[in-house]
């Protein structure tokens, strides 16, 4: 019987859970998660060059069936590049809000939603460490309204069925002086996305 390729998939630390939750749900046991720090998604600089790197040794290691586990993400075509560069395929879509809202529906509502700060399952669960400290917004609250004073509301896109990071999210939203709206999304375009780069 011939044994199934692994999929090396490189991604985002922010969508790991998530992953290794589809994995489980479909039996995608040959899919190998490799994660690149969740800190990059506040600078998209460093994902390009980081995935280049990670493929090469993917490589090397005698993988060749590779999937990138990233949208865009801020990086401006330049991980399109890379993409193009080893043949590789990733996530579509502008960013991981979007693939978990649906990519379609995410920009069909882009007009309402464009003043919206986006929350996922794992902002909210890490709020504090990934958000409030980073921006110093613990030492300095009076910079919050210089970071979010153009928001309108807070949109959490939330995975999974979860009161506890539902409570947490909302308490985030009034943490940044913003109103509040939950849309449950699951994982939207992450399944088949990753179910389809599983069996190619």
């Amino acid at each position: 019987m011939k044994s199934i390729e692994t999929v090396r998939v490189i991604a985002c630390g922010m969508i790991a859970r998530e992953i290794l939750a589809i994995r489980e749900r479909f039996g995608l046991n040959h899919i190998e998660l490799k994660c690149l720090p969740a800190i990059y998604h506040h600078y998209p600089d460093k994902i390009a060059p980081s995935v280049d790197r990670a493929i090469i040794k993917a490589k090397s290691e005698g993988i060749a069936h590779i999937f990138v586990g990233y949208a865009d993400c801020g990086t401006g075509g330049m991980l399109d590049r890379v993409c193009e560069k080893h043949g590789v395929n990733r996530i579509a879509g502008p960013h991981c809000f979007s693939f978990y809202a649906g990519n379609e529906l995410f920009a069909s509502q882009w007009d309402d939603d464009m003043t919206s700060f986006f929350m996922t399952d794992f902002l909210a669960r890490h709020f504090e460490a990934f958000l409030v400290k980073p921006l110093g917004l613990d030492r300095h609250p009076e910079l919050r309204d210089m970071y979010f004073g153009n928001y309108k509301k807070m949109v959490y896109l939330a995975q999974t069925d979860d009161p506890e990071l539902s409570a947490k999210a909302e308490q985030s939203a009034a943490f940044l002086g913003l109103a509040y709206e939950r849309r449950m999304t699951g994982y939207g375009d992450l399944i088949p996305a990753l179910t389809l780069a599983a069996t190619r």
